[in-house]
């Protein structure tokens, strides 16, 4: 299992939960120290393969397709979960760095992980793509937009995507519920805490 955004949140969770239970689990992050945490915690360095990568990068993409055709790693389940919210600001105060960053994390980061591992899948005539999206990717909020806009635009590019791939292979926009991540306390504050938390969910 291919699980992009590894370092913190959903990512992280999964990627134990799924180690735990018995699946191979390629993972990617931006940040050098959650890996080697995360790295440490799951153990079986043979089996598992963390790496710090970035899914805005495309050559960063195609590096980590290269080096997991070498380990024989060919996903049979990608997991598109890295992603970024912009904070809470009227769609016109949004500085566009900012929104730029959300576009290039959640549209194009996905973008550049299928561009690279879809063409493997198809080689091995399996495998499921799931892309998170969110409640936000079929319904709208105030001081969010960026994060909607890119969460519909994952809701329209995986559908697309379903309809292009052979047979052996699914494409599915997966929204995982309110979970009480980093992300989720960036938006709601000390009320994220209501919420489960990754590990309950």
């Amino acid at each position: 299992v291919l699980i992009t955004g590894v370092s913190r949140g959903l990512g992280r969770a999964l990627a134990l939960e799924l180690a735990r239970r018995g699946h191979a689990v390629v993972g990617c992050g931006r940040s050098v120290d959650p890996i080697r945490s995360l790295e440490a915690e799951m153990g079986s360095p043979s089996r598992h393969f963390l790496t710090v990568a970035d899914v805005r990068s495309d050559s960063s993409m195609g590096e980590l397709a290269k080096a997991v055709v070498e380990r024989k790693q060919i996903p049979d389940i990608i997991v598109n979960n890295a992603g970024t919210i912009n904070k809470n600001n009227k769609t016109w105060n949004v500085p566009a760095e900012e929104f730029d960053t959300v576009v290039d994390t959640n549209i194009k980061g996905t973008a550049n992980v299928l561009r690279h591992f879809v063409p493997l899948m198809i080689q091995k005539k399996h495998g499921m793509i799931i892309n998170l999206s969110s409640g936000w990717g079929r319904s709208a909020a105030a001081e969010v937009a960026p994060y909607c806009a890119s969460k519909w635009a994952i809701e329209g590019l995986t559908r697309s995507l379903a309809k292009e791939l052979p047979p052996g292979l699914a494409a599915i926009a997966l929204s995982p519920g309110v979970v009480n991540t980093d992300m989720l306390t960036s938006c709601f504050g000390s009320s994220a805490a209501l919420y489960q938390s990754t590990e309950q969910w």
